[in-house]
Parts: structure tokens; sequence; C-alpha cells
């Protein structure tokens, strides 16, 4: 063997193994884009795929809110037309004035003969009861012949009972709890003797004397004290007054039917805070004589709850981006 062919031999030995290694990692750079491409292809898939369940989604919502009043017929026939005054009264609960008064007046208007308030609440906001007492009032004037009845199911109290009042006539249940015919303001705790114990001292800047009444980590002034009192006792007099006019002659007036205490309905019958013992139905069958029950209570659809959720998760995310907005230097 010659020393050219020899030193050809050794030069093929030295370059394939090199060769192998570039074929090897060309072809694994290939599976990797080939793999990478295949990935982008399926989440392109299932992107279109949760697009368009998400869509469908909201289409099937929209048909389920709508389906309510697509074809629906007016009522026809005698009926006895139902309000329900459910939970506490608050802006932000289902018994909101504007819900009940909105129930109330579709009622009103419709054509039943009567009206009921089903009344099964423990009371709540003074305003809001206010508001839903003087409707009551109002549209029984609009509406002379059509009476309006009170029908008290567990419990009417406080501000509930302040709208229930006004209506024609009252029943209850013997075990209904009834009254608490009064008014509250929850000042909260003070913490003064505490903090001085353990030595913390409140820095509260205000303009106006009175703007840190009430401030639980202050001590309560007097005058502070007769001020919310005197306004409490206002309020509560509102209160009686209404009760006095709704229930007229009615009423057997007590020592402390106006305590803020509460009964069983069988004693707030005696005391002529009630009329008579009877639910809806009863009064719909025996005393209005329309025994088919229409209810008119306002309850927020499938599209309004939706908007609202909606509404707080993009309040939430909105909130959460000024949470960084920060007035004076960072900390």
């Amino acid at each position: 063997m010659t020393d050219s062919s020899a030193n050809n031999e050794h030069a093929q030995a030295e370059n394939t193994p090199k060769e192998s290694r570039q074929d090897w990692e060309r072809d694994t750079m290939e599976r990797i884009l080939l793999a990478s491409v295949d990935e982008q292809r399926k989440a392109r898939r299932w992107g279109i795929f949760f697009k368009l369940f998400f869509a469908g989604y909201l289409v099937l919502i929209l048909i389920v809110a709508l389906s309510g009043d697509i074809g629906e017929k007016p009522v026809v026939g005698k009926f006895t037309a139902l309000v329900d005054l459910e939970g506490v009264i608050a802006p932000d609960r289902i018994a909101s004035a504007d819900n009940v008064i909105s129930g109330l007046r579709e009622a009103f208007k419709s054509k039943a003969k009567a009206v009921i308030i089903r009344a099964n609440s423990p009371g709540g906001a003074t305003v809001q009861s206010a508001y839903i007492s003087d409707e009551v009032r109002r549209l029984k004037k609009k509406y002379p012949d059509k009476p309006v009845y009170g029908v008290i199911s567990d419990v009417c109290a406080s501000g509930c009972y302040y709208i229930i009042s006004g209506t024609d006539k009252i029943y209850a249940n013997p075990s209904s709890i009834v009254g608490s015919i009064g008014v509250l303001l929850d000042g909260g705790f003070g913490f003064t003797k505490v903090m001085k114990k353990i030595g913390i001292e409140r820095r509260l800047l205000s303009a106006g004397k009175h703007k840190g009444s009430f401030d639980p980590f202050l001590p309560l002034m007097a005058g502070d004290k007769r001020n919310v009192e005197k306004m409490l006792r206002e309020v509560h007099q509102q209160f009686i007054a209404a009760v006095r006019s709704g229930r007229g002659k009615a009423l057997i007036e007590t020592q402390d039917m106006f305590s803020g205490r509460f009964w069983s309905g069988e004693t707030a019958r005696k005391m002529g805070l009630v009329d008579e013992f009877g639910s809806s139905s009863y009064v719909a069958r025996e005393v209005v004589g329309a025994d088919r029950i229409v209810d008119f209570t306002y309850r927020p659809s499938w599209i309004d709850r939706f908007a609202s959720q909606l509404g707080a998760s993009a309040g939430e995310a909105l909130s959460a981006s000024f949470r960084t907005i920060r007035l004076g230097p960072t900390q």
C-alpha cells in the first residue's frame, strides 16, 4: 500500500463521523421545527374552539333571558296580584325600593282584582322603607277600587312593618314575628381606653367641628350624642305617624307599642297590629274571591345577573389598576 492511499483512507475516516454528526443535528432541528409548527396548529384550533364555545354560550344566555318575553300572553280572567317583600330592605338587595316599587306599579296597573304584598323581612334602611311606604299610599289613591292586603309570613319587623301598615288589611300567622317599631343607629365600638393603656395616639385632621363624630378611636362627645339621639327621635316619630295613619282606629296602643319590641302574630292581633290570620292563598281565595295568584315581584333576569357579574368583574379589574396610583411620594 502506497503512502497516498493510506492518507486518503485516513482522511475519509476523519470526515465520516463529522458528516454523520451534521446529519443528526439537521434531523433533530427539523423534528423540533415540525413539532413547534404542529403545536401552533393545535393551539389555533383550540383557540377557535373556545371562541366559538364562548360565543355560543352568550347566545344561549340571551335566548334564555328573552324567552320569558317571547310569546308572552297578557293575563286574562280573574286573578290576584302578588308582590313579595323578601329579605333585608336596602339599595343593593332584591328588596330595594326600586325593585319593590316596580313590582307594585305593574301589579296595580294590571287587571287584578286586588294586590297582596307578601312580607317576610326583618326591615332595613329607613329611607328605602319610606319610599316603598309612600308608593303604597300613592297607588292606593290612584287605584281606589283595587284593595291592597299585607300578608306576613315568618317575620315583618321595623321597616317591613312601616310598609305593611299602609295596606288596607293585614293578615299573619299566629306564630309570625311582628313589630319592632323603632329606629337604631349602630355606633360601633369605642377603643379610647384600650388605646390609652397601650400608648396609641389617634391623629385625625378634619375641617368642621363635628366631622369626626362617632370615630371609634376618639372619645364620644356629649353634644354629638344628643344630636344623634334627637335625629333618631325625629325619624321614630315619622315611623309612628305612618303606623297610626295606616292602622287608624284598629290600633290598641300600649305603653311599649312603639318601643322597638316585637310580638307574636297572636299578640299583634290583640294589639291591632294585625287584623286577621291567613296566608296569601287564603286571602286570594276567601277575601278577594280570585284564587288564581299571579306573581308581579321584580326578579332580575339572566341577562341582568350576567351583566351585573360582568360589571363587577370589570369594576374589580379597574379598581386593581388604580390601586397603583397614589397621591404623594411612594413609600
